[in-house]
């Protein structure tokens, strides 16, 4: 596994999302786009011949992909991130915080107010313009190092009280991994039992000389009722290193086959995954590589030529 990449989809908007981000964080930056096909495309996309497909950013650090497609899925609470704004590597995070709340509240919506709670002088949640929710917390420095911003997982709807069984799961499907720190709900919390988890977080992935370079990710159970769950409006893709990797990631996580389309699958608690090979931009290079993805349910390497199209195992 070569990395896993925080990826939203985008109505016909990645490059509104990507100028957005990068003028609101102070260290952000694009790193990558490409762009459909001029032809043969299916009618669906005919629309966006030439125009870009995905737009790649680095936002301290974080890899995030933006998918430019259509108008079928939109982030939710469900699935964001969390900044972690940390006075031992940042200079003014106070100050910063409230900046990025400000920024990203604008056109956006407030889910919990700017402010101090128990467990952090300074915390606010907010959804974005474009539905990207972010949580801005001032963390102490005297903790545990982690990455300035992680993907953040709300567990609720028919995924509620999943949250401890899904970091359990995913850290055994990623060598190198580890789960870190969880606090559970002390009594039944809305619908949030003691079984469900507050706060927990997990790194997938071997550790780095630098813990802030590791990827980690957090997970709640919601204490609401939500109206929503995990949709393809965020995903996770991993780069696999071969067919085998890919074929063993999808054993484990596709659980839906009617969701599968494209390298695309989701798993038992309804998150969605994008499982591809990590020389795909290569691989889509070669004549007649979009018309053979589009037909792939799991990704198979053989189905793209270096000289040409192979014939698609599908």
């Amino acid at each position: 596994m070569r990395a896993i990449v925080p990826t939203l989809w985008a109505d016909g908007s990645a490059a509104a999302v990507a100028d957005f981000y990068t003028s609101v964080f102070r260290d952000a930056r694009e790193t990558n786009r490409t762009h459909y096909p001029t032809e043969g495309l299916p009618d669906f996309q005919q629309h966006m011949a030439g125009e870009i497909l995905t737009l790649d950013l680095e936002i301290h650090g974080l890899r995030i992909s933006v998918i430019n497609a259509g108008d079928e899925f939109r982030p939710n609470p469900a699935a964001g991130f969390m900044v972690n704004l940390d006075p031992a590597f940042l200079e003014d995070p106070r100050g910063y915080l409230d900046s990025l709340f400000a920024a990203l509240s604008e056109g956006g919506r407030v889910l919990m107010e700017l402010g101090e709670y128990p467990f952090s002088p300074r915390y606010a949640w907010v959804e974005d313009r474009f539905g990207v929710s972010w949580q801005l917390i001032l963390t102490d420095p005297t903790g545990e190092p982690r990455p300035t911003v992680l993907p953040a997982l709300m567990f609720c709807g028919p995924a509620q009280n999943r949250a401890v069984e899904a970091g359990r799961a995913y850290t055994n499907l990623f060598p190198g991994s580890r789960l870190g720190t969880a606090v559970h709900y002390p009594q039944q919390t809305g619908p949030a039992t003691t079984d469900g988890v507050m706060f927990s977080e997990f790194r997938l992935g071997p550790a780095q000389d630098d813990p802030r370079e590791e990827f980690w990710v957090t997970a709640m159970d919601s204490a609401v009722e939500q109206d929503f769950t995990f949709t393809p409006g965020f995903s996770l893709l991993v780069e696999a290193e071969g067919q085998e990797e890919i074929d063993r990631l999808w054993a484990a996580l596709s659980r839906h086959p009617e969701d599968e389309q494209c390298g695309w699958c989701r798993d038992a608690f309804g998150l969605s995954w994008q499982i591809v090979p990590a020389d795909l931009g290569e691989l889509m290079r070669a004549p007649g590589a979009h018309q053979a993805l589009m037909g792939m349910k799991k990704i198979e390497i053989a189905g793209f030529g270096t000289h040409g199209l192979l014939s698609n195992p599908h």
